[in-house]
């Protein structure tokens, strides 16, 4: 179903269950996402190609590129 569609039918409900219908999308905003916590761990070794680099210099180089 398209939104269009969506915005239709809702279109055609009393006012008191469009309003429900609003709050409903809303508390979808709201709702937490799960996430796998992460462990430190898993990034030793991440950025290693990094260590030697001077940070502004890093950056510098990331700006040009874009």
């Amino acid at each position: 179903m398209t939104l269009d569609a969506i915005v239709r039918e809702i279109r055609l409900l009393p006012i008191d269950e469009r309003r429900q219908v609003i709050i409903a999308a809303l508390n979808t905003l709201t709702e937490e996402i799960p996430t796998k916590p992460y462990n430190i761990r898993q990034f030793r070794g991440a950025a290693s190609h990094l260590r030697d680099v001077d940070a502004q210099e890093y950056l510098n180089q990331l700006r040009d590129e874009a």
